[in-house]
């Protein structure tokens, strides 16, 4: 590492030359240091990040309670494999997030490494617990890159482009979307329609949601659908897996996002805020399920690592000991209502939702939700980073603008990002044509 930053044009080069162009990056930027919801490039531009490493930051960058349990986990053991040995960081978040989780109910955990090695393992585990080989997920779910996790995901581009044959016994419903259509009782219809026509419930293993779709363009199952969902696994003994991986941790204004419809799922994967920034994932479910793998059959080389662990026990001892989670909800509503105001000022904002401070923004053209418009949401993005603020994209056509801020983000941060979108907004929409 040179002991000077290097340039962002130098940088640029070497990332042109030396990283596959598969790997996209959002912004033509180098990042050298982080604290809190700011970050700073190689060339000394200071930005508002409400992307958070993708929601991996909610408790801000460079936490200092969360460095210094690193710090200290450092000194002591960083790596043993939890299936050569065990150490006490591993069991000891394994306890309190099933407790969290069960709420008192008798339940287990397993650590991995990437969320998408999280829903692999849970997948694992329902069928082991089912004897059934089938998976239900959603279109527009996003469950990782990996060969099931591309299959799992409800979307074709950019995701699985060339790169089948995907795994089999996977089937796809449509998620609630009342903006085009999709109430939560057609949605209950076209699952129950999938039972009856494709796969019998007995052969299914799991269903497989996110509470709010993340990648999918940050939509909300609802609460009413959830409940639905809930009561229609429990009817066929199917297992109902929540993937957290991106809501959780005080995303939505809850510690989770299922924890607003009232239901208790089978199986939780959780990851990205879990260890902020930390490579650590998990699956947490009732002991039974969770112990219907024979020994060897869970695992990994690097799942559990000890100083993510402690990294994650940090953060679960700030939503503890502070007002975190209060301070998600006065954050989303403090946003929510700025969005709202864009809305009424921009008809090209079709839509904005979202559950807390997990929120976004949708472009169509002339009002049309059958229309996106992901140019325009393309020129928000840059316009907004040109104006010192950093967010990213998603939905099915990529025409959604999405906030991931850190749930530390202070009310004036907030405000700053609110002006700078608006003056994005005003920039792109001129633009336009």
């Amino acid at each position: 590492m040179s002991a000077q930053p290097l340039s962002t044009g130098t940088l640029q080069q070497m990332r042109d030359k030396n990283v596959s162009r598969g790997v996209l990056t959002a912004h033509p930027l180098f990042i050298d240091r982080a604290e809190g919801s700011r970050v700073w490039t190689t060339d000394g531009k200071e930005y508002l990040d409400f992307v958070g490493g993708i929601g991996v930051m909610n408790v801000g960058h460079n936490n200092p309670t969360v460095n210094e349990a690193v710090r200290k986990q450092l000194d002591r053991v960083t790596h043993v494999a939890f299936q050569v040995a065990g150490y006490d960081v591993y069991v000891e978040l394994a306890e309190r997030l099933n407790k969290l989780i069960g709420k008192g109910a008798d339940y287990k955990s397993l650590f991995l490494t990437t969320g998408a090695e999280a829903v692999e393992n849970a997948v694992k585990i329902a069928r082991a617990y089912r004897n059934a080989p089938g998976i239900i997920a959603f279109r527009g779910g996003f469950h990782g890159r990996t060969l099931l996790g591309m299959t799992l995901t409800g979307m074709s581009a950019p995701y699985k482009q060339n790169f089948g044959p995907f795994a089999g016994d996977v089937h796809h419903t449509p998620y609630p979307d009342a903006y085009r259509n999709m109430d939560a009782d057609t949605a209950i219809r076209e699952l129950k329609n999938l039972l009856e026509t494709t796969i019998t419930p007995d052969r299914v293993a799991a269903v497989l949601i996110e509470s709010v779709q993340g990648d999918g363009g940050f939509l909300y199952a609802g609460s009413e659908f959830l409940k639905e969902l809930r009561a229609l696994t429990e009817q066929y003994g199917i297992l109902l897996i929540c993937d957290e991986i991106q809501a959780g941790f005080g995303r939505t204004g809850k510690l989770f996002g299922f924890e607003h419809s009232g239901i208790q799922p089978d199986l939780v994967t959780v990851a990205k805020s879990l260890a902020a920034g930390l490579p650590l994932s998990g699956v947490v479910g009732r002991a039974d399920i969770m112990d219907a793998p024979t020994p060897g059959g869970l695992g990994g080389t690097y799942g559990g690592n000890a100083l993510a662990c402690a990294a994650s026990l940090a953060i679960l001892d700030l939503f503890e000991t502070t007002d975190l989670l209060d301070k998600s909800v006065q954050l989303g509503e403090q946003l929510r209502t700025g969005l709202d105001n864009l809305a009424r000022k921009y008809p090209q904002i079709g839509k904005v939702r979202g559950l807390g401070p997990m929120l976004a923004m949708e472009f169509v053209k002339d009002e049309d939700p059958f229309s996106p418009d992901p140019d325009t949401a393309q020129r928000v993005i840059d316009e907004a980073r040109e104006l010192g603020l950093l967010v990213i994209k998603c939905g099915f056509y990529r025409n959604t603008v999405r906030l991931l801020a850190p749930l530390t983000t202070s009310s004036d941060e907030a405000a700053q990002a609110l002006e700078i979108l608006d003056q994005a907004l005003e920039r792109a929409t001129q633009s336009k044509g």
